[in-house]
């Protein structure tokens, strides 16, 4: 479907803006097919991003800026996300004895439980994100949208 047509609008999209209302569109979507899948197990994609990161220190410690470096979203509550994981038991924290400001994040095995559970439903949400891509496309579009990052 046209980005125009979901829009509702006649007026014709400079190149530029039709390209990046499409990227906003699409980012929408997906965070909402996303969330979906997360719904019934009560975590929000930030928290999801989290956990897989700290699975990613494959066991050592972070610290707050460590995951917040990590993030897709750098607008995210990183303080507040790692709260909401230690109270499902998901993620622990430890403060360090000799230094009280220095704060260290760990995956609990609960953590990494959950994440082997819920993975192949977000691999499966994903497939069915980009069904109508071929690898080639999926390939060539991942490399476009990587020029946008510099």
């Amino acid at each position: 479907m046209k980005i125009e047509d979901l829009l509702k609008t006649e007026q014709a999209l400079p190149p530029s803006r039709k390209l990046l209302l499409s990227v906003l569109y699409t980012t929408n979507l997906i965070n909402d097919k996303i969330s979906e899948a997360l719904k019934p197990f009560d975590i929000s994609i930030s928290q999801f991003n989290v956990l897989r990161i700290l699975r990613g220190q494959k066991g050592t410690p972070a610290n707050l800026s460590t995951i917040q470096e990590r993030m897709i979203s750098k607008m995210s509550n990183t303080t507040r996300i790692v709260d909401k994981l230690i109270v499902k038991e998901y993620v622990e924290r430890v403060t360090c004895e000799k230094n009280r400001r220095k704060v260290e994040i760990s995956i609990t095995p609960e953590g990494l439980q959950f994440l082997k559970t819920i993975d192949p439903i977000i691999d499966s949400t994903e497939a069915k994100i980009t069904e109508n891509l071929s690898a080639s496309e999926i390939e060539t579009l991942t490399h476009n949208l990587q020029k946008l990052l510099k």
